[in-house]
């Protein structure tokens, strides 16, 4: 039987996952295996750039932390050896990073995750490493709105040039005169 100081590590450790994972943007959870250590070393390092907090855990204090956070489905994936990717502000960049490893090493995969409190399997990860990032749907919006308005300017620019060309030919002939 484990000791009081090693059960409350643990019970530490899964209040601290299921706070983390309550208040979190969004979360992936990935089979940890296969990846090189030099592959490791890349994403994390790609994680931590965006802002997304990584950790290999035991399956049951994952699994006691997604029962405390309100994501039991997805207790049915804690198989193997897994990790949790939690980012608190971008809800597309861990799935985005972990699927590019994903792709990339076999058997290293996706498992499933959560999003604004709503969880996500496999392919709901994978359709959400697939949306554009924030930057890149803002700079979408924002070129859409522009659009428009760059166009009339143009197209009223073209009008003053075409009557002014008309002015001045006008104004040629009366010069003459």
């Amino acid at each position: 039987m484990p000791n009081a100081k090693v059960l409350e590590q643990k019970k530490l450790a899964v209040e601290t996952l299921a706070e983390k994972m309550g208040r979190a943007a969004s979360g992936v959870l990935v089979k940890y295996e296969g990846i090189t250590v030099e592959d490791d070393t890349k994403m994390r390092a790609a994680l931590r750039k965006a802002g997304v907090e990584y950790t290999v855990l035991k399956n049951s204090i994952i699994g006691r932390a997604c029962d405390n956070a309100g994501f039991a489905a997805l207790k049915s994936e804690l198989t193997g050896m897994n990790a949790v990717a939690i980012s608190f502000e971008d809800q597309v960049a861990p799935a985005k990073i972990l699927k590019e490893y994903a792709d990339k090493i076999e058997s290293f995969e996706l498992r499933g995750g959560f999003v604004d409190g709503e969880v996500l399997d496999a392919a709901g990860v994978n359709e959400l490493a697939s949306i554009p990032s924030k930057d890149v749907l803002v700079g979408k919006i924002l070129g859409s709105i522009q659009g428009p308005l760059y166009s009339l300017a143009f197209a009223l620019q073209a009008i003053i040039d075409k009557n002014g060309e008309g002015a001045a030919e006008e104004a040629a002939p009366a010069a003459e005169a």
